[in-house]
Order: structure tokens, then sequence, then C-alpha cells
């Protein structure tokens, strides 16, 4: 079964200081995602979707679409490649963007422009983060066996392995019961708290450094637009005219999930993940790459 990535690069990525989906952070220059590209075609999957920003797109094709016209997997099969725009003329017309908007409007708003140009089950990553061959692999094989209707997969990851050392972190909080999502809270400010642990600052609710993660990776059935659309409609009629109000992917399936229209299934994976959530984490993962590469973990080159 083909199984397509789809990769989320229309942030403005605020918080680093810079457009961190194109930095080059590899030992060659690599920007972050080229290392998921690399590991999802190792892991099975034969397409890739770009979310990115109208005026990024001949950035990202000379980057990865005309080398990945020219790649094919280990079996021989050529990869397809194909382009969303995550932009506000996606936004509903009974939706009057205010001035001062900016950014889009979220990572969900971002996977619903994708809806034209998928039609098979999909892994939805961010850009910005590693996330490992292992879990590429974990994905891939469950999609596969995804139903076409009512589940979706999600890789979870231990929350004190997904933090940075140069300030807080969004991260939506998972409760998961044998095996099966039962709850995901989205905390948008996980830091050290002054008297030990964790705390999301926001709320003050303290975090075990053991809980369950979401970074932004879900599997899904093309099914999962039709749920998007309805939900971020619902989402602009309730977000009036705030202009950093943002509709996360996350709460979304969360939604879905306690209408009782989604069974999500979390995958295990003994995945390394990490990302650049600010600048200063850059210096950080450009030696974990390093090291990846020294042991073996990569090829010198990565696509062609």
């Amino acid at each position: 079964m083909k199984t397509t990535l789809v990769i989320m690069a229309a942030g403005l990525g605020s918080r680093y200081g810079g457009d961190k989906q194109t930095t080059g952070i590899g030992p060659h220059g690599e920007p972050l995602m080229e290392y998921s590209i690399y590991d999802a075609i190792r892991a099975g999957f034969r397409k890739v979707v770009f979310i990115i920003r109208p005026e990024s797109k001949a950035v990202i094709e000379e980057l990865f679409g005309k080398r990945l016209a020219r790649f094919h997997a280990d079996n021989g099969d050529a990869i397809e490649v194909a382009y969303a725009f995550q932009d506000f003329s996606s936004v509903p017309s009974f939706y009057h963007i205010p001035p001062e908007r900016k950014k889009p409007f979220g990572t969900a708003h971002a996977l619903l422009c994708a809806a034209d140009v998928v039609r098979e089950p999909f892994c939805v990553i961010n850009a910005d983060d590693y996330y490992g061959m292992d879990a590429y692999k974990v994905m891939h094989d469950a999609l596969t066996r995804l139903p076409a209707d009512g589940a979706a997969l999600m890789v979870g990851y231990i929350l004190k392995n997904t933090l940075s050392e140069s300030g807080t972190v969004s991260r939506g909080i998972c409760a998961v019961d044998n095996g099966v999502l039962q709850g995901i809270t989205e905390r948008l400010k996980i830091g050290a708290c002054p008297s030990g642990g964790l705390w999301d600052e926001d709320s003050g609710v303290k975090l075990s450094p053991d809980d369950t993660a979401s970074m932004n990776m879900w599997g899904f059935a093309p099914s999962i637009f039709p749920a998007l659309k309805r939900n971020f409609e619902a989402f602009l009629r309730a977000a009036g005219d705030n202009p950093k109000a943002e509709c996360y992917l996350p709460s979304v399936v969360d939604a879905e999930r306690a209408a009782g229209h989604l069974t999500v299934h979390v995958l295990k994976s003994s995945a390394q993940w990490f990302g650049m959530t600010y600048h200063e984490d850059s210096a950080a993962v450009a030696e974990s790459l390093r090291a990846l590469h020294a042991s073996g973990v990569y090829p010198e080159t990565l696509l062609p």
C-alpha cells in the first residue's frame, strides 16, 4: 500500500528567529526535514507532500523537489512530490481576517490545506523536528493496516526527552490507556518549575517528566479531512478577531476522539527526538546529527 509523508513547513518560526525549516544544520548543510524525508523513504513511504507558504515554493523545490524527482528507493520505486499552500486564500469566506494577522492559523489549518493532494494513508510531521528512522518504520507499518475511517495513529515521546535548555516549549500532553489515547491537553509554556520538576507556566499545572507528549507525528486516513474542515470552521467562529488564535491539530484530534468519531492508537518508538524551538538549540542539534553520521546511522549524502 502506498503511504505519504506530509511535511508542515509553512510556520514562521517566531521563537527561533528565522526560517528554521530551511536552515542547514547537518554536517553538510542539510536541513532537518532532509533527515525526515530520507528516513521516511527508507521506511517505505513513496510520496512527499510539502505544506508551505506560496512564496517558499521555489526554495523548497530547489532544496528537495528537484532532488527527489531523480531519487529512487532501494527497490527502484520513484518518489512522488506534491505541494500544498497554507495562506489566507484557503480561509472560508464567512471569516474576516484581522488586519494585524500575519501568521497562518496553525497546524490543523495547515493539514487541511493538503486535502486536495493527499489520497493515501499518510503521516504528518513538523518540518523542524527530528523524529528518527524507527518512528517512521513503526508509523509506515501501522498505516498499511489503518482502517479507512474511524482510526488514527500517533507516535508518543517521553516529555523529558523533548525539552529545550533555551526556554519553554509547547507540547500536547497525552493520557494513554492500553495503547489508546484517552485525552490530550495542549500545554503552551512547559519549563522547569521553581520548586522542582516540570510545569506549564501558563496554567500552573505540574507535569511528570515521563508524561507522553505529542510531537505532531500523526497517522491518518484521508477520511480525516472532513473532520478537519468542520473543526477549523468552528474554531474560526469562536476565534473572532483574535489575531494570534491558532487551531492546533492535537486539539482537533482530541475533539474527534471525545466525540466518539476517532480512536487514536499511540505507537511506541525507540527513536530519538530533537528539534530547534530556539536559535540557541542549533548547536546541540548539529552535534547530535554529526554523531549520527559518524556512527553510520546516516551516509555522507542523504539525497542526490
